[in-house]
This record gives C-alpha cells, sequence and structure tokens, in this order.
C-alpha cells in the first residue's frame, strides 16, 4: 500500500464539475493499493498518517499529529501510484490491485480514519476526479507498507 500525504490548508474533489468532498486544515491522502495488500497494510498506515507529526506547533516545529490540531483527512484512491515505468513510454499497471480488491480496502481505510478520530472524506472510487490541492508548506510525504 502506497500513501502520498499532503498537509493542506483546503482540500477539494470535484466528479463532473459537481462537488463530492471538501476540507479546510487537513490532510489530502492519495492512496494506491497494491495486489498484495490486505487488512494489516491499512490498519498500519492508518494509523501511522493519523499519528504522523507534520503540523507545526507554537515555535514552528512539526510537533503535531493530524489529531492534535483537529484537522481532517481527504482519502483520493489512486492506482497510479503502482505504475511501473522501467520499460518503454507507457506505464504499466499490473503491481495494481484490482478495483473489486482495492475497494474494500480503501473503504476499511477510510473507516479506520474515522475510528481513529480524524473526520474523513474521500473522492469517488474509479471516477474520473478533479482534485484540488493547497498544499501547506509544503509538505509532502511518501509513506509505503
Amino acid at each position: 500500500m502506497r500513501a502520498i500525504v499532503q498537509r493542506v490548508s483546503h482540500g477539494k474533489v470535484s466528479v463532473e464539475k459537481r462537488p463530492v468532498a471538501e476540507i479546510d486544515r487537513g490532510v489530502v491522502i492519495l492512496l494506491g493499493v497494491g495486489v498484495a495488500d490486505g487488512e494489516a497494510q491499512v490498519d498500519f498506515l492508518a494509523e501511522k498518517i493519523a499519528t504522523l507529526r507534520i503540523f507545526e506547533d507554537d515555535q514552528g516545529k512539526m510537533n503535531l499529529s493530524l489529531l492534535d490540531v483537529n484537522g481532517s483527512a481527504l482519502v483520493v484512491s489512486q492506482f497510479t501510484l503502482y505504475a511501473d515505468t522501467r520499460k518503454g513510454r507507457r506505464p504499466s499497471f499490473t503491481d495494481a490491485a484490482l478495483p473489486e480488491n482495492a475497494r474494500p480496502l480503501v473503504d476499511r481505510f477510510i473507516r479506520q480514519l474515522t475510528l481513529l478520530g480524524v473526520p474523513t472524506q474521500q473522492g469517488e472510487f474509479g471516477a474520473h476526479m478533479l482534485v484540488e490541492i493547497n498544499n501547506e508548506g509544503p509538505v509532502t510525504i511518501i509513506l509505503e507498507r
């Protein structure tokens, strides 16, 4: 499982010009599910992201987590995080989980974040989405499990 976590002042997802999800202070998580991923990877990443200290304290140091700042999460499923570009010009996505396997894990990830106390919204699985990210910092963290 791969996640690109971006600290944001605002994030929004639209599908066909229709707003689907929107958050203010928090993180936008681009989430990719691999063929070998399961519940253990989901649970690890959800806990890691909820407690990852990427928000500044009153001295300007990254000492606070999403939970500490009462931030929100916006999760966007993105199979392209598993693009293999080693050969040729066209990416291969054979390492990405099939939609029928990925969707339950993305749903579990969202439930886990919510259970941990993070207000969580999501994009529309499998849709062509417009993702607006106001990256604050910028702070972008790549996680893999």
